[in-house]
């Protein structure tokens, strides 16, 4: 069995009087393909700012790589190997699209940020052949590409992709997980969180769901998806 690469213990957030996570465990395992489910507001993307930095947790916290998180900057976290992507594309707006990753590249100082780099990353996601495009040139499948690109260019090994599927048609959501099964294949644990349930199954060895705050749930996707509470809480059924 292979190596703990996160572990989450006892992980809570409020915002004023509102608990958004309280008491969440949660470990992932190198090379896993983990889907972390939940109805809106249940508290999954507070779960993915808190173990990326974005803001601390009030309660518990993550040890990623054996090392605790508490206190690290999210460009520290970055360049320790945890990537994560936006629900929504924030490429930047100004730069070209191979410019969108060749900040990353120098921003990470990991390896020399080259132009063969850049290319090969964005070769990953079939967006070689508009490099030179700006990103409104892009449709919205290909931003999620280059969401992907900028998140994956770091070599993370693990990336957290946050509804990286939202809104797209069922051929272009086979090709984000047809993308996301490569970079697991290439040794990336991902964590993918997604309200896309035939992605979420079909990708998952294994899911987790949060209601209210709370992880209720955590297992195999089947078994885990025909729990009444699930089948409530998240399916409305």
């Amino acid at each position: 069995m292979s190596a703990v690469v996160l572990r989450a213990e006892g992980v809570g957030k409020r915002f004023g009087g509102f608990t958004a996570l309280s008491g969440v465990d949660l470990e992932v395992r190198a090379g896993e393909r983990l889907g972390l489910i939940g109805p809106n507001g249940s508290g999954k993307s507070t779960f993915t700012n808190c173990l990326a930095g974005a803001f601390p947790s009030h309660d518990g916290g993550f040890t990623f790589k054996g090392e605790k998180l508490a206190g690290m900057k999210a460009h520290e976290r970055a360049r320790r190997g945890l990537a994560r992507t936006f629900q929504l594309p924030r490429p930047f707006r100004g730069l070209s699209v191979i410019d969108n990753i060749r900040v990353p590249l120098a921003y990470a100082g990991r390896e020399a940020a080259t132009d063969e780099r850049a290319m090969a990353c964005l070769e990953a996601v079939e967006l070689a052949g508009k490099a030179a495009r700006m990103p409104k040139e892009l449709t919205q499948v290909e931003l999620r590409r280059l969401e992907l690109a900028r998140a994956t260019a770091l070599r993370p090994e693990l990336l957290i992709a946050d509804e990286a599927m939202a809104g797209l048609s069922n051929t272009e959501v086979d090709q984000i997980l047809a993308l996301l099964f490569r970079l697991n294949e290439g040794g990336t644990t991902i964590i993918m969180i997604e309200h896309v349930m035939r992605a979420v199954t079909e990708f998952s060895q294994r899911i987790a769901v949060l209601v209210a705050g709370k992880k209720v749930a955590d297992g195999d996707p089947r078994a885990v998806l025909a729990l009444p509470e699930v089948e409530e809480a998240y399916l409305g059924r």
